[in-house]
């Protein structure tokens, strides 16, 4: 539909600004002329939206970044963002570990914070007080000239509420039902967004690589635990009650190997690192899983199946087998999509690989899956966090940056 078909004028006004402050989030410098070609909207739209913002202080020009072309005249002045209107906080929350940062609005890092925790014995308390007192130093610390925090983005490593405020049933913790996001909204009085560490690593990929990852993909995290964060015509997949998608908790064996979550058969009970190495070390498949697993003791299981044909090289074909009938079953009810697999299982792709598309589309002649598109990302720290910024930039932008809206009314409930 074009801009000009929607009914409401609050409506054209949101979204048009929202176009022009997409095209400038996505390029960083950009004259109103490359705006207007990369939005589509007329000159005079562009030279309103643009003046507004100005004025109220969201982007600014960037006399140091004059823009060149090829026309005569003088040079077209560069916008940009203002990066010191704004600071979100974003937190990742994994196994045994937490680790928070801070970007301004231009989604530029100003400052993190790791922070090693028994998580698999941790309270409910325990975890929401070590996350206050990462970001309460990271906010004590930060630069005078940086703007007031205005959002927190959280990505967890489990089932998270519709609603995006709690943190349903994780494996990591022995707690459910984790308020986080009205716990630190409460504390800092700004939104928080509480969602599942897989639907921020596709929220990140679609910045990363736009081209790849648009309408339709899935990005498989493939770590301790198998997750999915999946996109159907450019909208993120969510249930009706919870962050769904649970890829690693599909059925693949009936009454099969036992999961951390308790049940027996999940392709996570195949396809993961504490799976595969109770599988190279001689354990039964109802062994209970290990709590963590060290990355080199993975690497060096890794490098025996690339040496020689053994248990460990099999290990890795039933964690192939696991994953393709995955998506073999995915595929069954919405067609082949790209697909990003990331984690430190993405970095052993190799040894997964035939398998994998085996079992989607050698046994079933499924032609159209041949060919299946699938990129690699073996480290999955950073997608989270990036799409945990991303989730609280966009925020601004639609919501508290929105036409009619004053800078000054969010910084008053801001820190």
């Amino acid at each position: 539909m074009l801009i000009d078909e929607i009914a409401r004028p609050d409506d054209v006004r949101r979204q048009n600004r929202r176009l022009v402050l997409t095209a400038l989030r996505r390029h960083g410098l950009l004259s109103r002329t490359d705006i207007v070609a990369q939005t589509g909207l007329s000159p005079s739209t562009v030279s309103a939206i643009t003046t507004a913002l100005i004025a109220e202080g969201i982007i600014r020009e960037s006399r140091d970044g004059d823009l060149t072309s090829n026309r005569r005249g003088r040079p077209q002045v560069a916008l940009t963002l203002n990066p010191e209107i704004a600071t979100v906080a974003t937190v990742e929350l994994a196994l045994n570990l937490v680790h928070a940062v801070l970007y301004d609005y231009k989604g530029q890092m100003i400052a993190e914070e790791f922070r090693r925790l028994a998580t698999l014995e941790a309270t409910t308390n325990e975890l929401i007080k070590s996350v206050c007192l990462m970001l309460d130093n990271l906010l004590d610390n930060r630069l005078a000239t940086k703007g007031r925090l205005m959002h927190i983005s959280m990505g967890v490593q489990g089932v998270t509420d519709a609603a995006s405020a709690t943190m349903l049933w994780s494996p990591i913790t022995p707690d459910n039902n984790i308020c986080f996001g009205d716990a630190l909204s409460q504390r800092y009085g700004v939104a928080v967004a509480v969602a599942n560490d897989c639907n921020m690593i596709a929220e990140a990929l679609r910045w990363i690589d736009p081209a790849r990852y648009a309408e339709d993909f899935a990005a498989i995290l493939l770590s301790h635990g198998i997750g999915m964060g999946l996109y159907l015509k450019g909208q993120q997949f969510v249930g009706a009650h919870s962050s769904a998608a649970e890829f690693g908790h599909m059925l693949h064996v009936p009454n099969g190997a036992l999961c951390r979550c308790g049940r027996h058969g999940c392709i996570e009970a195949y396809a993961s690192d504490y799976a595969i190495l109770r599988r190279t070390s001689g354990q039964d498949e109802n062994t209970q899983p290990a709590q963590d697993v060290d990355a080199a003791t993975f690497n060096d299981v890794a490098d025996r199946a690339r040496a020689r044909d053994g248990d460990e090289r099999a290990a890795f074909r039933k964690a192939g087998q696991a994953i393709g009938s995955g998506l073999r079953s995915l595929f069954s009810l919405i067609d082949p999509v790209p697909v990003a697999l990331v984690g430190p299982g993405a970095g052993v792709f190799d040894l997964i690989e035939g398998e994998l598309r085996n079992m989607i589309s050698g046994t079933s002649g499924w032609g159209a899956t041949q060919n299946l598109s699938i990129n690699c990302y073996p480290d999955e720290h950073p997608l989270i966090l990036q799409g945990c910024m991303m989730t609280s930039l966009l925020h601004l932008d639609t919501q508290i940056f929105a036409p009619g809206d004053s800078k000054d009314a969010p910084l008053k409930r801001a820190i």
